[in-house]
């Protein structure tokens, strides 16, 4: 009997400090392992090629360049507008389409996710057609009012908007979808008011998807290319963001337009470590 005891804690011993694998094996297949590296390969490789051609030495003059910092400058007026936009406009309608039934939600929020996958060329030339001088939105517009906006900073701002508002919309959507509503019920038997409510229970128990959300929608509209170059033009320090310039310098000088793609390539892996807890749950 005693020989048993000590057999069964050994093996509980063991079991405690072998390591585990997801898969329930102690090695992984090799073949899957095979796979896996060449598929990270093909995401580290032109990482790694952009960053030994970085012209280290001539950084500093690459990025004080005026054309540079007017690109930026924008790239950033512009990101931060849409991320205003989209944050006015895209949390009521996540919130309609969790919390609210009616005809045809389930198309609605097939159409807001449409971005996602959708062309951005194909966006812009949507966006050009609605709001351009003959689409039957901007015609009136400018009729009206003479705002024109293709070819503008505000037109750079509603194409990245556009773009980048489907994210947020996600990241908000699945947090309301999984909060727990017996919250909102407490406080709505205590004569709170649903708009008292949204602010001060549904908003603050969402927070850190609303942050998440928030700085990924800006940086899809700051990283925003095709939608933007297609309704809103590439005219320097009105329209040519970040994105634009590099596509403008790789025609004329490569070394400025790999400087540019390094700076893009920062920002958005920042962007990324930053939200590893919440999108990976990586610590």
């Amino acid at each position: 009997m005693s020989t048993l005891v000590r057999r069964r804690g050994s093996d509980s011993k063991t079991a405690r400090t072998a390591p585990r694998t997801s898969g329930g094996g102690s090695r992984p297949p090799t073949g899957i392992v095979i796979l896996g590296a060449v598929a990270a390969l093909l995401f580290v490789l032109p990482l790694i090629g952009l960053v030994i051609r970085v012209p280290w030495p001539d950084l500093g003059t690459y990025l004080a360049d005026p054309r540079v910092l007017d690109a930026l400058w924008l790239s950033l007026v512009c990101s931060l507008g849409a991320t205003v936009v989209c944050l006015v406009f895209g949390i009521p309608l996540a919130w309609l389409q969790v919390r609210v039934s009616f005809p045809g939600r389930g198309l609605l929020r097939a159409i807001t996710t449409l971005p996602v996958v959708l062309p951005p060329v194909v966006g812009g030339v949507a966006l050009l057609l609605v709001f351009g001088r003959k689409g039957f939105v901007g015609e009136p517009l400018y009729n009206l009012t003479g705002i024109s906006l293709p070819f503008t900073t505000a037109g750079t701002i509603l194409a990245e908007a556009f773009v980048a508002m489907p994210f947020l919309i996600l990241t908000i959507g699945g947090a309301l979808q999984s909060m727990d509503t017996r919250l909102e019920d407490a406080a709505r038997t205590l004569s709170a008011s649903r708009w008292t409510v949204f602010w001060r229970v549904t908003l603050p128990t969402i927070r850190p998807s609303l942050i998440a959300g928030t700085v990924l929608c800006w940086a899809r509209a700051l990283g925003e290319f095709g939608a933007t170059i297609t309704f809103a033009g590439n005219f320097p320090g009105r329209t040519q963001t970040l994105p634009l310039a590099v596509y403008v310098a790789l025609e004329t000088d490569t070394a400025a337009a790999i400087t540019l793609s390094m700076v893009m390539l920062a920002i958005s892996l920042g962007v990324l470590i930053g939200l590893r807890r919440h999108w990976f749950g990586v610590q």
